[in-house]
């Protein structure tokens, strides 16, 4: 039997949950997802439960965060001056926001706390620290 394996191409179906049983994504509804077994397209954990698949086998797989998205960094959590924005901006936590770095490239940030000069923003991935299950069925192997 034809079992996945690192370089093959790969359609898989998949829903993302975390430990409290919230859904986060899924390509349910959608094509399949397509990508390179090993060619680090897929978060470590995810890309590792492949091989060895077989068409139309399911598996349900657990992942770490240093396997996901990894640990909370806490220098990437950052005191951003209430100046530095517009007077009529409304600020509230939960609100995503894109800063730029240096060379222009936007940094996606999310309001943790609003205090009266500064707002906190988070720019690690949302995911980050948290551990990751993943409802997995290999759809296709493409030759």
């Amino acid at each position: 039997m034809n079992t996945a394996k690192k370089g093959d191409k790969v359609k898989v179906h998949y829903k993302g949950k975390l430990t409290s049983g919230e859904q986060f994504d899924s390509s349910e509804g959608r094509e399949p997802l397509e990508f390179t077994v090993g060619a680090g397209q897929m978060i470590a954990g995810f890309d590792a439960a492949i091989p060895g698949m077989s068409v139309g086998e399911k598996k349900t797989i657990n992942i770490a965060p240093a396997e996901a998205y990894g640990e909370k960094n806490k220098e990437a959590i950052i005191e951003f001056p209430k100046s530095n924005i517009p007077a009529d901006m409304k600020l509230e936590p939960g609100m995503k926001l894109q800063l730029r770095n240096e060379a222009g490239q936007p940094i996606p940030v999310t309001v943790t706390e609003v205090k009266d000069d500064v707002i906190i923003l988070d720019a690690n991935h949302e995911l980050a620290g948290k551990e990751l299950i993943f409802d997995i069925e290999l759809i296709e192997i493409a030759e």
